[in-house]
Formats: structure tokens, C-alpha cells, sequence
């Protein structure tokens, strides 16, 4: 070998060990993660126990969406993403619907992390590709982390922003690296980075909305469509990853195809006159009501309640205290008593839901009873900064018979309000010191819920407040809520069996004065950001439980909103062509996971044609 040869390769290795710095920690590679504990299923696990292995593939799935679109890119702000549009792509590892939070190797055949969680290596499978035959290369989840972090949606910066550098260790393998701290999530957070192609997307505009099918890796592609109107899906035959463990018994479609309607009473109608197959039914009243048709009584339409142990988290009437009026934990709290839940349950939802109270509701992270040992240890240090309530008291929303006659209710409200300063004047709540009436707009995206405010304005106003009700089209929606331009929204928090990092996003000071986070309410807290952080470093599930039990009195006693309610299970409307798995897991129904029984589906298609 020449002089120029022997620099030349030398160069190459201090190159690489440059690229590949070395660490103490040398952890064994593996074929999974838990967030906390050991993994439920093992490295030579063949499929997940809640799918049927020997699923059939073949069919098509048609299913209702909402509103429109205008974009195949649901990675960026712009535009309105289709349903679907993330089918064609694969993530790092993937999720199983039956632990609190596990992760398996999907692209990545194997994940590498320390016992301090200070950094995570993937390394993709040989057999990785995308659907023009192309490998998946580390040079692609490094462009995909660094995309979707400077062009990506916000969330994306504000979820990577504890990764320090990523690392190119080879051709298939990348380290990231964290920044100091605890966040034993973190590698979990990257599994879960959708693999974009490096060579597809470095010729086009990411941040752009795009109607181009896009390249993808994972089980289907994208086969047509129709701006605002349809997406169409077709199952990849020669699909990379198809007998991966993760993935038997799953993509069992040949077709998945979305058609989109104006608004949920069009899909419904649409769906009992056979235009798509399966719906999962978030109404009450249309659940009661809705489905008295003939497809439903003669069995060719099946309507199935599948009970889930998934949290339902919190939704209820979300109070902006970045407003003035909203700041007194007082006034808020007047206000939950013109809220009558068992009213509205039994004349309104038919009496199919359960009040909410706690914001990890339907699981054991809930807080009940007074606190713990544990819990009082986390919350002792924030005796004065937060409400005493929190230490001798259990949060329950208030209660009424049902009747409608809530007068107890209003009585108590209006003390709590004149003590607050809130005054009646000629009729009219206002301030006693300033003047200025108590009147706020009540913002909704969808006219569904006009039922549910519509009373609560009514006992309001018997408050002497006046609650306008507002809906507007989704994307002024989505603009006034990203700017925090509004009073009062209905909103949700969902939550899973292992919250972590988004919990800074819903409640942390930071996100509060950040445009497009999720923190509805704008609360400023350093008891809640504290304790935010101890659950996100949480060693233990038990660490984890006893630190959200915490969190969750802190907010159950700011009053930040008014909570509504829930449902432990899943309405399923579909019409009787489909096989299903015989469990269901923790999570709910899992579409992906049923298939198309052929004498089913030509009994059907029989049954319509003498229909018409």
C-alpha cells in the first residue's frame, strides 16, 4: 500500500471514530423497548395476541371522514392532510395496543439505549426499502429528524428538543444523542420518527402542500385521488416488511379508501345507504337515534360497544386564562356550577356516559381519595403555591338530581361570584370595580355541540352572564386556536397508559406563550411545571403513577376547565362483512387488524342489489 493510501484509509477511520464517539455504557442491541419494566413479548414473538395470524388479505375497507382536504403531507402546518396520508410511510419502531407503552423494531431491526436513557442507536434491516426498491439508509432518518425539526410542525421541534446531535455510526445504523437531564421517554420518542426518503424529498418543497402520491416505505400507497372528496390506498404486494412479527395479521386491505362529507349527519346517512363500511360512532344522540334503519334490523349493519382499559383524559369547557376575566380560580370554579351534566346525560346522550373528573380519567394514573404517602412527599414543597384543596380535599365537578332545577347550584355560584367582586347590575353580572360585564363567546368548531352549550348558556344566564355560542368553518377554527384568539373551546387532553413529554405541551409555562402548543387554558405554574418533570424522569411505573396522581390534583383544583364526560368503550357501526380478532386490546378496536370475509361481503352486495 502507497504512503497516499495508508493517510488515505487513516483519514477514513479517524472520519468514522469521529462519527462514532465512544461511550462507557455498551448495552446489548435488542429487539424492543418499555418505557418502564420488561417488555410483554418476547425476540422470537411471531405476532401480536391481539390479531389473527391467519387473517385473510384481499377486500376493501371504505370509511367516512369529515370536513376535506388539500394536502398528502400530514407532517406540516399548511393545508388539511387526508385520512390515511401517514399509511404509506414506516416509523423506527412501532407500538403494541396491549402494554402501557412498548415499542418493537419495525424499520429498525434493533435499539441500543443505556440505563440512564442518555442516548438511543437504531440499526435498519437489510430489507428495509422504499416502493421504488431503494434502501432505507441512516442518511434517510437523518434527513427525516432534521426535516421534520426545521420544517416540520412545531411539535416536532418542541419533542426532538432535548436531542443533542444525531450520529451516522454506519450505512444503517444512527445514534442520537440527548442533552443532560432525565427523560427516560426520549428513546421512545425517536422509535416513533416516520422514515422520510432522503433522495425522493430533496427535489421538492417540504413545508409546501402537495397532492403528489407520495414515496413511501411502509404497507400501502397512495392510488388516487380527489381533493376534498376521496383518497384511495392500495396494499403494496411486494410490501418490504409484510411477515415482520409486528405486522402479521395487520394491512389486511387490499384497498382502504376514505370519502369525505360535509358534516357527521351527511356520513351517517351516508353510511346506513351502504356508501362506506365502518364507522366509529362518537355520538350519543346519533347512537340512540340514528341507526332505526332496515339495514340495522335485518343484520346486515352490526352495532358492537367494545369496552377498552385505554384513558379517557379530560374534555370539557376549556377557559382561557389569558383572559382577564378568567384569571380568579374563583370565578372559574362559579362557573362549573351551571354546567348540569346529569340533565344533559339523560335528556341529550341517553344516558351512555359517565361524568369526568380526573384528567388521566379510565385508568390507574387517575387521582382519587385524598393523597398518598408518595404523592404527598412530591407535593409537600408546593404548600402555598398551590390550592389547599389539593391536600384535604377530593376533587369531584359539581353534582345535580337531573331534574333540571339546578336553583342550589346557582345559589351557590352567585355567592362564590359576589365574593369574587362579580356583582349583579341591573340584571347583569359585572365587576364590581370596574364595571365590565361578565360575558364571554363560547367557540366550536362543530354544531353537534350547540346542544351541549346551548343549556349551559341558558343557566348562565340566570347568573346574569351572558355566553355567546360561536361556530366557525375548521380552518378559522384551527387559526383562533393556534393564536389562542378565543374565551372559552370546548377541548380535549387524550392521554395515554404512559404520559410523558406532551404533558409539557399541555400544561407547562413555556407552551403557554407558545402559538400552536396545546396549553388550552394558558396556566402558568411552577409546582405544575415541577411536577411535569419528575414525571417524565419517573425511573418506575410506580414513580410514573404516583407523579401524574400529583399532576392531576394540581389541575383538578385550578378549575381550569369544566369537565364533561366519557365513555369506557368503543361504538362500531359496519356493515356485517368484516372477520375481527377475538381480543381486543387495551387500546380499543384496531381496524388495521379485520378483515374482509368473501361470503360476507357478496351476501351484502347481493342483499343491496335487491335492495334497489
Amino acid at each position: 500500500m502507497t504512503t497516499r493510501s495508508l493517510l488515505r484509509a487513516a483519514t477514513i477511520a479517524i472520519g468514522f471514530l469521529t462519527l462514532a464517539p465512544a461511550y462507557a455504557d455498551d448495552p446489548k442491541p435488542q429487539h424492543g423497548i418499555a418505557m418502564h419494566g420488561d417488555l410483554k413479548y418476547g425476540p422470537d414473538f411471531k405476532h401480536f395476541d391481539y390479531v389473527n395470524p391467519d387473517a385473510p388479505k384481499g377486500g376493501k375497507i371504505r370509511l367516512g371522514a369529515i370536513g376535506g382536504f388539500d394536502s398528502l403531507n400530514p407532517f406540516i402546518v399548511k393545508g388539511n392532510a387526508a385520512g390515511g396520508a401517514s399509511f404509506v410511510y414506516d416509523t423506527l419502531l412501532t407500538s403494541s395496543a396491549d402494554e402501557a407503552f412498548s415499542e418493537y423494531g419495525l424499520l429498525a431491526e434493533t435499539v441500543r439505549v443505556p440505563d440512564d436513557r442518555s442516548w438511543v442507536e437504531f440499526k435498519l434491516r437489510d430489507g428495509a426499502r422504499w416502493h421504488d426498491g431503494k434502501p432505507v439508509t441512516a442518511d434517510d432518518v437523518i434527513f427525516s429528524f432534521n426535516t421534520m425539526v426545521e420544517k416540520g410542525r412545531p411539535f416536532f421541534r418542541f419533542y426532538y428538543g432535548s436531542v443533542e446531535r444525531t450520529v451516522k455510526i454506519g450505512p444503517k445504523t444512527v445514534r442520537f444523542d440527548f442533552k443532560p437531564g432525565e427523560n427516560r421517554e426520549l428513546p421512545l420518542i425517536l422509535g416513533q420518527l416516520t422514515v422520510l426518503p432522503k433522495h425522493y424529498w430533496e427535489t421538492r418543497e417540504f413545508d409546501a402542500t402537495t397532492l403528489e402520491p407520495p414515496l413511501g416505505s411502509g404497507a400501502y400507497r397512495v392510488k388516487s385521488v380527489e381533493p376534498n372528496r376521496s383518497i384511495v390506498l392500495e396494499r403494496v404486494e411486494d410490501y418490504w416488511g409484510k411477515d415482520l412479527p409486528v405486522n402479521v395479521g395487520t394491512n389486511n386491505f387490499d384497498v382502504i379508501e376514505f370519502e369525505y362529507y360535509r358534516d357527521a349527519q351527511v356520513a351517517i346517512e351516508a353510511f346506513t345507504g351502504g356508501r362506506f363500511d365502518f364507522r366509529r360512532e362518537n355520538s350519543s344522540k346519533a347512537w340512540a337515534t340514528a341507526y332505526d334503519v332496515p339495514a340495522v334490523k335485518n343484520g346486515l349493519i352490526k352495532l358492537e360497544e367494545f369496552d377498552h382499559d385505554r384513558p379517557a383524559g379530560m374534555q370539557g369547557f376549556a377557559f382561557n386564562m389569558r383572559r382577564d376575566m378568567f384569571r380568579d380560580p374563583k370565578v372559574r370554579e362559579a362557573l362549573a356550577y351551571a354546567f348540569d351534566f346529569e340533565w344533559s346525560n339523560k335528556n341529550l346522550f341517553y344516558g351512555q356516559y359517565t361524568r369526568t373528573r380526573s384528567y388521566f380519567e379510565n385508568s390507574e394514573l387517575a387521582a382519587t381519595g385524598l393523597p398518598s404517602d408518595a404523592e404527598l412527599k412530591l407535593l409537600e414543597p408546593y404548600r402555598g403555591q398551590i390550592p389547599d384543596e389539593v391536600f384535604t380535599k377530593e376533587y369531584n365537578p359539581p353534582k345535580t338530581d337531573g331534574s333540571g332545577n339546578i336553583r342550589g347550584n346557582l345559589r351557590t355560584a352567585s355567592k362564590m361570584l359576589r365574593d369574587a367582586g362579580w356583582v349583579i347590575k341591573d340584571g347583569v353580572r359585572v365587576n364590581e370595580k370596574t364595571g365590565k360585564k361578565l360575558e364571554f363567546e363560547v367557540l366550536l368548531v362543530s354544531p353537534l355541540f350547540e346542544r351541549i352549550v346551548l343549556p349551559f348558556a341558558k343557566n348562565l344566564e340566570k347568573l346574569g352572564v351572558k355566553a355567546r355560542v360561536r361556530t366557525v368553518e375548521s380552518a378559522q377554527y384551527q387559526r383562533r386556536t393556534d393564536t389562542f384568539d378565543y374565551d372559552v373551546i370546548v377541548n380535549s387532553w387524550g392521554q395515554s397508559l404512559s404520559p410523558g413529554n406532551e404533558q409539557r405541551d399541555f400544561w407547562s409555562s413555556d407552551a403557554a406563550d407558545r402559538e400552536g402548543s396545546r396549553n388550552a387554558t394558558g396556566i402558568k405554574n411552577k409546582a405544575v411545571d415541577e411536577l411535569i418533570e419528575k414525571l417524565i424522569a419517573a425511573p418506575d411505573r410506580e414513580a410514573l403513577i404516583t407523579a401524574c396522581r400529583a399532576l392531576d390534583r394540581v389541575l383538578q383544583w385550578h378549575h381550569l376547565v369544566i369537565p364533561h364526560f366519557h365513555a369506557g368503550y368503543d361504538r362500531i357501526a359496519y356493515w356485517d362483512k368484516f372477520g375481527q380478532p377475538e381480543v381486543t386490546p387495551t387500546r380499543g378496536t384496531q381496524f388495521l387488524s379485520w378483515w374482509v370475509v368473501p361470503e360476507k361481503a357478496a351476501a351484502i352486495a347481493e342483499a343491496r342489489k335487491g335492495a334497489n
